[in-house]
């Protein structure tokens, strides 16, 4: 994940391929950092990117995709209430 001075982050698979994405907020619960982000291609696609702290010798953080259903509930309540003017759903 490279990050650009316009609040965007990109995203390498593993396939070389890459997406661009616009962080919108972020948030902290239980001590782990979350992103919601927007696809700056599409800006109604949104995904929920958990800080993986597994390794702290990167320079960069590493992120994953938020999957698990709880998790994905309780960090989607949150931003729900940052962002007044969005009604977010899973």
């Amino acid at each position: 994940m490279a990050e650009n001075d316009n609040n965007s982050i990109v995203f390498e698979a593993e396939d070389g391929t890459q997406a661009e994405f616009v962080v919108v907020e972020q948030t902290t619960l239980g001590g782990v950092n979350y992103l919601f982000v927007v696809d700056k291609a599409d800006d109604e696609s949104f995904l929920i990117l958990r800080e993986n702290g597994e390794d702290d010798t990167e320079e960069m953080a590493a992120y994953d995709i938020v999957e698990d259903e709880k998790e994905l509930e309780a960090v989607i309540k949150i931003f729900d209430e940052l962002l007044e003017d969005v009604n977010l759903e899973v």
